[in-house]
């Protein structure tokens, strides 16, 4: 059984703030939540294999291309400010 001292110990751990009156509230539902826990550990996993995910992952990024890229010259006439063939722009971070 939770006690509301544990309660409030991991409402503590979470840094939430809890009203007198929401501590007897959460010990019922972190009860339910345990119990559901112990129900699940009572189930024949030995043939079920361990997953990260519920759906298998695939890369979905295409393969690098090498293609032409901008003529420096012409980009840095659109340029505002340019300092050693770069663009210059204001500082942002202090």
């Amino acid at each position: 059984m939770i006690s509301e001292d544990d309660v409030k110990y991991v409402a503590g751990l979470s840094r939430i703030y809890l009203q007198d009156h929401e501590v007897g509230s959460l010990q019922k539902d972190l009860e339910k939540i345990i119990g559901y826990v112990e129900k699940l550990q009572k189930l024949d996993v030995t043939d079920i294999e361990p997953t990260s995910h519920a759906l298998p992952l695939t890369n979905v990024f295409r393969d690098d291309e090498i293609k032409p890229s901008l003529d420096r010259t012409e980009t840095m006439k659109i340029a505002v400010d340019q300092r050693d063939g770069a663009f210059k722009v204001p500082k942002v971070i202090e």
